[in-house]
């Protein structure tokens, strides 16, 4: 069999030529998907305004229908009393009559055609929501292929010497990456994303409310609007601090942790208590975020799951070791080494753990709740310079 000769050149062309034909498609699915944000923004508006004008359609019809009815009981008096009345007081009733029920019946003809307008744009609105739905979900499908693209797979060399390791490890950071930036997006959309959205709507009913001279309505919208930016500047600054607590660069891993189980005991209801062995110290920068992620994922799962009412977190600073352990009195579960399930929660935890060259372990009774240890080298096997490790940054 003749030997196949690999030209890494042109294959790392390929990957490129890939990755920009991937980037492009990304992009225009980004611009379908705000086109049809801001198309169901404006939908909304009009939906909004055309539901207040049917319903003033309908009033104005009640109140045509009750003309209607008191013309047709006049005209039926006057031609039981036919010579009782003269020619112009006849002529007036019968005109009476018709021009009132010409009015109603283009009043009903307005309100079936508004009606029909407004069941075209609640589907129109539906089909737009499901569009950006289905959009929000191809784009982080690309980045996921994208971010596989651009990382070992263009170093074709390197990749080839063990493809298999390189492509699980790969996968599995993109993969993590992918769904936390996922978790971030869901929580902007849900949050910020829709405030911005609903103060923009605002914004245009107060412009015509103004234009209209409602002073006071547009005081009372500008007032909600006033407490609807402080609610979305809370959703941000509660996502910033999820994404990298600023506190801890600048205070350290343990003022960071009791600030965060203070306020995690006020929003949950749930009595935290945080112990500290041993001196507390600055540790590496990877080790403090490590630490913080482990316990905030922790107290997640005592608030999601464990229906507790007290939890323990103690920390203990060795020369060389972090030890970390979250009780709680909650309902527990079986653990795996006694025949139960690893939450997915859990096994997140734990991988983390483990590229920290650390131990986890899960103690839990059904009825007597759980407690988690984990123990963090502060000095991995493979650091060349241990002062450089012990650098904060």
């Amino acid at each position: 069999m003749d030997e196949v000769n690999i030209d890494v050149e042109v294959l790392d062309e390929v990957f490129k030529k890939t990755v920009s034909s991937v980037e492009d498609s990304k992009e225009k699915i980004f611009d379908i998907s705000e086109n049809a944000r801001q198309e169901s923004n404006h939908i909304s508006l009009e939906l909004e305004n055309l539901k207040t004008e049917i319903n003033e359609v309908i009033n104005h019809t009640d109140q045509l229908e009750v003309a209607a009815r008191r013309a047709r009981q006049q005209l039926a008096h006057v031609s039981r009393n036919f010579h009782k009345f003269n020619e112009t007081q006849i002529r007036e009733a019968y005109e009476e009559a018709s021009q009132v029920q010409i009015q109603l019946t283009l009043s009903r003809d307005k309100e079936l055609r508004l009606r029909l307008r407004r069941d075209e744009l609640d589907r129109r609105l539906r089909s737009l929501k499901n569009t950006v739905e289905k959009a929000d979900t191809l784009i982080t499908h690309i980045s996921v292929v994208l971010n596989y693209l651009q990382g070992d797979l263009q170093k074709v060399g390197r990749a080839l010497e063990s493809a298999q390791n390189r492509q699980q490890l790969g996968f599995k950071i993109i993969q993590a990456q992918e769904e936390e930036r996922k978790r971030v997006a869901r929580e902007i959309h849900d949050g910020p994303a829709q405030s911005m959205a609903n103060v923009a709507l605002r914004s245009e009913i107060v412009e015509r409310m103004l234009n209209q001279n409602r002073i006071d309505e547009a005081k009372t919208e500008l007032r909600l609007l006033k407490e609807l930016t402080r609610a979305s500047l809370t959703d941000v600054r509660k996502i910033i601090f999820d994404l990298r607590p600023m506190a801890l660069d600048d205070l350290g891993l343990v003022p960071t942790l009791r600030k965060y189980t203070e306020d995690f005991q006020k929003r949950q209801g749930v009595e935290a208590k945080m112990t500290i062995i041993g001196s507390d110290r600055r540790v590496p920068s990877t080790i403090e975020v490590a630490i913080f992620r482990l316990i905030q994922e922790s107290l997640n799962n005592v608030a999601k799951h464990a229906q507790a009412r007290h939890v323990d977190i103690r920390i203990e600073f060795k020369p060389q070791v972090v030890h970390v352990r979250v009780i709680d009195d909650g309902v527990g579960f079986t653990p795996p080494e006694k025949g139960g399930g690893l939450q997915f929660g859990l096994m997140g935890m734990k991988e983390r753990t483990k590229l920290l060259q650390g131990k986890m372990k899960v103690d839990s009774t059904v009825g007597k709740g759980t407690t988690l240890s984990f123990s963090i080298p502060l000095k991995h096997r493979d650091d060349k310079n241990p002062a450089a490790t012990e650098k904060t940054t």
